[in-house]
């Protein structure tokens, strides 16, 4: 039932995905500028993933490179002898270039490698987008299966919306897909949004404030799906201590609150080691009560049937061959949509960088409570391509500030010396150093603002 709280026990599995993908995306992402500096015959001393100051988790060297774990885990790193990186080895520098080394290499070739870990993350995110597809195929539920509405809360309220409307539209463009309306408010910037309302279509204005005050919930909270509580099993571990509960039965009272919608149990304290009574309407017209027992953790061990089950879904399956460039697409509308989010943070009146940055504790609370391969994957796919879209800025100390000086060197001929590379290596570090705190302390401001 639509009752159990986010426990320790949820907090363990949304780490686990998040340390999992992570994991996945910085050691694919190094191994591009691995793969690439062996290919032209450059050294690779260091081949680590999550950082490892003082210390490492683990180590093995294997020829000339020592792999690693470090116990840092904001990101990964190889270190490629003759290159001015995180490592700041100067002393390496002051030595005259030897052939292996990556300073000694043509201007192209580091180029290749300083993109190539940008280049294999969009490559893992469309692998992935087309594994999706091909794997589940793409399943939504039609707006026009809303059937009993949505309800809304305060801030939708203030909007003049009201518990049963079916959202039809957003800036007057319509709206196919449930799950979709407050991502589309934003993006668009939407002045209105069209509703339907007793067979009838309403404009509603969104006032100044609404698109911060949404983006503040971090893109969710003003409605929600409603749907009839319809038993689909009960499990073997259910104590039903009094009465029956049969497969179809509809809940429509818990304990002495009246039930029509799942949203009706929305903000109900968790009954916890307590016996409920439950009042259900079988076969459309009987009322029946029944007893059951909820666990310390809340759990009744009796499951509802899903919006999808209820609404019913549009599912759309993919052979592989059509899987191929729908995932391609997929990847450029992801891309399309960040970058239009990062764009509103410098143009937006509404958008702001306090509402919209986050760190990694973000980034971990974004995979759901419980294991979701899914929603692990789409995830995946979804940070592979920030992550490659933020390396490739032309920030020093990101692999596009390297890739922009090898450009000008390419262009003009001359190449930046040494002590500017240290300069700038130095000044892009205290800049992401900087935002990463930025946005760690805007992650527990929320937590605690909670």
């Amino acid at each position: 039932m639509m009752l159990l709280a986010i426990d320790w026990g949820s907090v363990g599995v949304k780490t686990l995905q998040f340390i999992l993908s992570f994991s996945i995306l910085v050691t694919l992402h190094e191994f591009g500028h691995f793969i690439t500096a062996r290919i032209f015959k450059c050294r690779v001393e260091k081949f680590y993933l999550f950082f490892n100051p003082w210390f490492s988790l683990w180590k093995k060297k294997v020829g000339d490179t020592e792999y690693g774990i470090g116990w840092l885990p904001v990101g990964g790193y190889v270190k490629i002898s003759g290159m001015i990186d995180e490592s700041m080895d100067k002393e390496q520098m002051k030595q005259a270039p030897q052939p292996y080394e990556f300073r000694s290499k043509p201007a192209w070739q580091r180029l290749i490698i300083m993109t190539a870990g940008v280049i294999v993350n969009v490559l893992l995110a469309i692998v992935i987008f087309i594994g999706i597809l091909w794997t589940w195929g793409d399943e939504y539920i039609p707006v026009k299966n809303l059937h009993y509405g949505i309800q809304v809360d305060s801030l939708g309220k203030k909007i003049g919306m009201q518990d049963g409307d079916k959202i039809v539209a957003v800036a007057g463009k319509p709206v196919e897909r449930v799950g979709t309306v407050a991502a589309e408010v934003i993006m668009r910037e939407a002045k209105d949004i069209t509703v339907e309302r007793n067979g009838t279509q309403l404009t509603l204005p969104l006032p100044a404030g609404f698109i911060g005050q949404l983006n503040r919930n971090r893109g969710g909270g003003f409605t929600y799906i409603r749907i009839p509580m319809i038993i689909d099993s009960i499990g073997e571990k259910a104590r039903i201590v009094e009465g029956t509960i049969a497969k179809g039965d509809t809940l429509i009272g818990f304990d002495t609150r009246t039930v029509h919608y799942s949203t009706d149990l929305q903000n109900m304290p968790m009954p916890l080691d307590k016996t409920v009574q439950l009042t259900l309407k079988r076969n459309g017209t009987d009322t029946v009560k029944a007893k059951v027992y909820f666990d310390n953790k809340g759990r009744d061990f009796i499951s509802m049937k899903s919006p999808y089950q209820v609404l019913g879904s549009v599912k759309i399956n993919y052979t592989l061959a059509e899987a191929i460039p729908a995932g391609a697409v997929r990847c450029k509308e992801t891309l399309s949509k960040y970058i239009r989010n990062l764009k509103q943070l410098f143009t937006s009146k509404e958008v702001k960088a306090q509402d919209s940055l986050g760190s990694l504790i973000s980034i971990g609370d974004a995979f759901p409570s419980v294991w979701d391969w899914t929603s692990f994957w789409t995830l995946t796919a979804v940070f592979s391509i920030i992550l490659a879209f933020m390396n490739i800025l032309p920030i020093p100390a990101l692999d596009g500030g390297h890739a922009l000086f090898t450009l000008v060197e390419m262009i003009t001929g001359r190449k930046p010396s040494d002590k500017f590379m240290e300069y700038a290596q130095t000044a892009g570090m205290v800049l992401l150093l900087g935002l990463m705190v930025y946005a760690m302390g805007l992650d527990f401001w929320r937590l605690f603002r909670k």
